[in-house]
């Protein structure tokens, strides 16, 4: 295994999940087996997240929209959390979860958009004035 790799991983690990409240996958995966949490994340953190062929705030932004779509809260609260650390805008993550709308159905959107709401207002970030006006 090469240092590289492993302080790649470290980086983007650092870049997407810092500040995260959340138990983090790692540290499940850890929990049942270290070799292969270690193999998992040098893998999508260190390779598939670190890859610089679409900027972090797209491949977040994509991540929102398949995770959406698929109706997985638990691993979409974590990439929100991620998407909002990379730079993606409030704004931005609603809209892609609008898009979600017309292929992952009205129900699917509408829990995102309250998996998005609880992470702004633990952030500080939620507006509710604005978001009524």
């Amino acid at each position: 295994m090469s240092d590289n790799l492993t302080e790649k991983t470290k980086k983007t690990a650092e870049l997407y999940f810092s500040g995260v409240r959340d138990e983090k996958p790692f540290d499940l995966w850890r929990a049942f087996d270290k070799g292969l949490a270690k193999d998992m994340s040098l893998f999508i953190t260190g390779q598939m997240y670190a890859r610089e062929k679409i900027p972090h705030k797209t491949r977040q932004l994509v991540t929102v929209s398949a995770l959406t779509v698929l109706s997985r809260l638990d691993e979409l609260r974590l990439h929100i959390q991620a998407a909002l650390n990379v730079g993606c805008t409030p704004e931005e993550i609603a809209e892609v979860i609008f898009q979600t709308l017309v292929y992952g159905g009205v129900p699917a959107a509408n829990a995102a958009l309250k998996t998005l709401k609880s992470v702004l207002e633990e952030r500080g970030l939620w507006e509710k004035d604005k978001a009524e006006g």
